[in-house]
């Protein structure tokens, strides 16, 4: 499967996981909802606060496309 289509697959698990918690269901197989990059789709290296891995962390910091982000030095 092509990695577009992974994403949007999981995004579909993911937005049935979360349909079931509203409802105060208990879901089925909780533990196979993990979190993917919304740019590129990896796996794994994936920083929850900003939804995105850490190459295209990188990749967006060092273009000056995250405001607030600047590169450390010391």
């Amino acid at each position: 499967m092509a990695r577009k289509a992974v994403v949007v697959k999981h995004l579909k698990k993911k937005e049935a996981f979360l349909r079931a918690l509203r409802d105060g269901r208990k879901p089925k197989f909780p533990t196979r909802v993990y979190n993917r990059c919304s740019i590129c789709g990896r796996v794994r290296g994936f920083m929850g606060f900003f939804g995105i891995c850490r190459i295209c962390f990188r990749e967006l910091a060092a273009n000056g496309d995250m405001p607030g982000v600047t590169k450390s030095s010391w």
